[in-house]
């Protein structure tokens, strides 16, 4: 009897964009976007037709917990390749009579990733990459190396909007920034969207219309494959659309000015060492706006959440020069809000008494965490007229890169995600609780006057949404 595998590799027709995926060989293929797109097949039937192609092939499919693993991967790869390729089940491992290994594994926790340590593949492929963390799919790569000639090494990687991983994925593959270190070249990006899946469509026509039903922001993501909002976002509100950072409207990102001499400065402090520190400068507004002006972000270029290790003392030496040198602070008076935290003196001097030393003064933040969420929450909220109450200057490119991407705990449902690279959004909601507001009234309705031929002045009621440009 013939193994399953052929008679359905004859079978399948794959859609233009799996054959895109299956074609690549590019050190780095990324096949990603709205959901439905059929990757995870794609992936699968990836790893079998290398195996099967190029003999004593080396490949790793990953997962990123041992269920899911199971589930979308083990469980039919078991039935497809029944009487062709031995299941090693204590190594979860595929050998291909050709003596190519397809090895199946899962990465849940930082722990994880040692079992990959020392290992070498000539093909790793991550499924729903987005749901690895960064540091993961880094320190994994390394296992990447092969010494066959006849072989290029190369990892493959499936994904939606969101996740830990999404700001990875995005900033190589979508935006494609690179900061100098990488070949453009070797990142290659396969757009998804549900319509490609005709298998799917045949099998349930109502799914497309169920993905159309969800929200504005999460049919961007889910349908559209919009990497701009994502699945587990906390603050949905956020908007950084570059047409409108002269006009304000409908954007928390907007074009740098300079603050009025009138305007208060306050500066928000979150402190890290091994994990990055964050300092933020604020103005307000005298309709009680803030807006952050300049920012400092002790993180190691191009590592996610990677402090600089500089202690409080370097930290604040470095404050106190920007604030006598930079135009918009110097000669100022600053109000400082810092984690409580810093006056812990239990084990030597406390940092906010390091910082009282060098002349860098504080008041203690009220750190409730779900009562500070809300406030930011409250402050990016846009009016009918499509503005909020809080801004950020285009120049304060890591509150961009960070605040945008935060998820929901796992554990409790309304705070963040604190193994995330929150340390941003931590100062932010320090200083939103020291300067609280009520929450924008939101309607449903706003008035737009119009004028008729007759010259008649009339009043019309139309939703908020028609309003937005």
């Amino acid at each position: 009897m013939e193994p399953l595998i052929f008679s359905r590799l004859r079978r399948e027709v794959p859609n233009k964009r799996q054959q895109e995926f299956f074609r690549s060989k590019a050190r780095h293929t990324a096949y990603g976007g709205a959901r439905g797109g059929g990757k995870s097949w794609a992936m699968r039937r990836k790893m079998v037709m290398l195996a099967m192609r190029y003999p004593q092939l080396r490949l790793l499919l990953l997962r990123r917990s041992l269920q899911e693993l199971r589930e979308n991967h083990v469980l039919p790869l078991q039935a497809e390749l029944l009487g062709f390729a031995t299941f090693k089940k204590d190594e979860r491992a595929f050998i291909f009579p050709n003596g190519s290994r397809l090895v199946l594994g899962y990465c849940d926790t930082d722990s994880d990733v040692l079992q990959y340590q020392g290992a070498e593949y000539d093909v790793i492929g991550f499924e729903e990459a987005t749901h690895f963390k960064e540091e993961w799919i880094v320190f994994i790569c390394t296992a990447l190396r092969t010494t066959k000639g006849y072989f290029r090494p190369r990892v493959y990687y499936t994904c939606n909007p969101g996740g830990v991983g999404h700001a990875y994925i995005k900033r190589l593959f979508i935006d494609r920034r690179f900061e100098g270190c990488e070949r453009p070249e070797d990142y290659v990006f396969i757009p998804a969207v549900v319509y490609d899946n005709r298998a799917l469509m045949q099998a349930d026509p109502e799914y497309v219309r169920r993905l159309e039903a969800l929200p504005a922001h999460k049919r961007r993501a889910h349908l559209e494959g919009d990497w701009n909002v994502y699945e587990g976002q906390v603050f949905e509100e956020f908007r950084n659309d570059a047409s409108h950072y002269a006009d304000r409207l409908y954007t928390h990102v907007i074009d740098p000015f300079i603050p009025p001499e009138s305007w208060p400065i306050y500066r928000s402090f979150d402190f890290g060492y091994a994990k990055p520190f964050s300092v933020g400068w604020w103005t307000k507004d005298s309709d009680g706006r803030l807006y952050r002006i300049l920012e400092f972000y002790g993180c190691v270029k191009d590592e996610a959440n990677v402090g600089v290790k500089m202690t409080p003392e370097e930290i604040f030496r470095e404050i106190a020069r920007i604030e006598r040198e930079h135009p918009w602070l110097a000669g100022k008076t600053v109000t400082g809000v810092a984690d409580p935290a810093i006056w812990d003196a239990s084990r030597g001097e406390a940092i906010a008494a390091t910082a009282e030393r060098l002349g860098v003064y504080f008041e203690r933040g009220d750190n409730r965490r779900v009562a500070g969420w809300m406030q930011l929450h409250n402050r990016l909220a846009f009016d009918e007229r499509g503005v909020p109450m809080l801004y950020v200057f285009s120049t304060c490119r890591e509150f961009v890169r960070t605040v945008p991407i935060l998820q929901y705990s796992r554990t409790h449902a309304e705070d963040v995600d604190s193994d995330m690279e929150d340390h941003i959004a931590d100062e932010t909601r320090y200083l939103c609780m020291l300067v609280p507001m009520s929450p924008t009234k939101k309607c449903d309705t706003c008035t737009v006057k119009m004028l008729d031929p007759l010259d008649r002045e009339i009043v019309r009621y139309v939703r908020r949404s028609e309003t937005r440009p």
